[in-house]
């Protein structure tokens, strides 16, 4: 499980976009908390934040006419096995989204493309 860095989100390949998605659902709905070594930043944010980069995604794949369920576009979905958030504060916009996107975790993202054989040209 792995978010990708949010400046390659436009460029990832169908099936890592596909992926990042699936990954995403899972994480907004029973994996919220659930410890992961590469996504534990994530816990120590808003479940807010994860919409917001969730979005990201969301609109890329619409842009590749893609057609994900309109339900994830609201806030306080968490999916179909998992209750609705009652409130979620909406916070700001930040860029990067996750300040741990930072280069190196851009790096180390493009060096894990490389290695599944998905080069990037960023």
């Amino acid at each position: 499980m792995r978010l990708w860095h949010e400046a390659l989100i436009t460029l990832l390949p169908r099936a890592q976009l596909l992926g990042q998605h699936r990954e995403i659902c899972a994480l907004r709905g029973n994996g919220w908390q659930k410890k992961h070594a590469t996504v534990n930043y994530c816990f120590t944010y808003s479940p807010y934040k994860l919409y917001q980069f969730h979005l990201l995604v969301l609109k890329e794949m619409q842009k590749r006419h893609y057609q994900p369920d309109e339900k994830w576009f609201d806030p306080l979905y968490r999916g179909k096995h998992c209750p609705a958030y009652a409130h979620l504060d909406e916070i700001a916009l930040t860029i990067p989204i996750y300040p741990e996107h930072d280069h190196d975790y851009l790096t180390l993202c493009l060096e894990n493309l490389a290695q599944k054989n998905v080069p990037i040209s960023y």
